[in-house]
């Protein structure tokens, strides 16, 4: 079965998700960090899902993989931004916990998506 558009990845939605909620949360935090930590934590989030949209609009599995790969490294990133957040008590534990929950998800999501494109490229 071949995907007609990126939309409708259930990774691509997660991203958009995670993404929805960092601009909510980081909307909340105070003035002085608007280019600091929310900008940060906005453009990793936002590279989720572009990062995926892109891969999947290459011509190859292998550049899909590649796109992949740079937007589990904007999961992690995300990931340490959140709790750094928490951590300055920008975030309550509870909001983290939520955000947390997704990006767990689309985490996963993406790594099950690499498996099966590597083993569609090892056939």
């Amino acid at each position: 079965m071949s995907i007609g558009s990126f939309r409708e990845l259930r990774v691509w939605q997660l991203g958009m998700e995670v993404t929805e909620q960092v601009y909510r949360l980081t909307a909340e935090f105070p003035k002085s960090e608007v280019y600091g930590l929310s900008s940060q934590m906005r453009r990793a989030a936002v590279s989720i899902p572009s990062n995926i949209a892109e891969g999947q609009g290459r011509d190859s599995s292998k550049e899909f993989l590649h796109f992949l790969a740079i937007a589990f490294g904007s999961i992690c990133e995300l990931e340490t931004q959140l709790i750094l957040a928490n951590r300055f008590s920008y975030l309550s534990d509870n909001d983290l916990q939520i955000v947390l929950s997704t990006l767990t998800a689309t985490s996963k999501t993406t790594r099950g998506l690499q498996k099966s494109l590597k083993l569609k490229l090892e056939k």
